[in-house]
């Protein structure tokens, strides 16, 4: 009977084991339209994918002045969507509203994300 229920638990942990999904490497460029913000500053993103999440501000720049901000990050993840919004002077678009949502499958990806600044409409491209 121990020999039963020790097989029976090294089976559980091994199937248990193998539930473990493989990390694949994520490379998003979020882009927020600000043409209607003035004035402009410190323009930020806010989520889930800051350690701990939503504490930090990642900066979003405009290099060629168009009024759309942007950022690229990679990151190695198992996770099937984070959620987060965009900044303004330390103030999060979309008050009361639901959170932006980006979503991956589960296999190495390149995203843009791109939306407008305290709009819920938003467009996610996979490359």
């Amino acid at each position: 009977m121990k020999m039963y229920k020790t097989t029976l638990i090294c089976l559980a942990l091994i199937s248990l084991a193998s539930c473990v999904q493989k990390e694949h490497l994520k490379t998003v460029t979020f882009k927020v339209d600000m043409t209607h913000v003035e004035p402009i500053s410190q323009v930020g993103i806010k989520g889930e994918f800051t350690n701990p999440s939503w504490k930090e501000i990642i900066p979003l720049t405009d290099a060629n002045n168009d009024g759309v901000y942007e950022l690229t990050v990679s990151q190695t993840t198992a996770v099937s969507a984070v959620e987060f919004k965009f900044v303004h002077n330390g103030v999060y678009e979309l008050l009361n509203q639901k959170n932006r949502v980006l979503r991956f499958e589960y296999k190495p990806e390149t995203l843009v994300y791109e939306g407008v600044f305290n709009n819920p409409e938003a467009k996610q491209i996979t490359k």
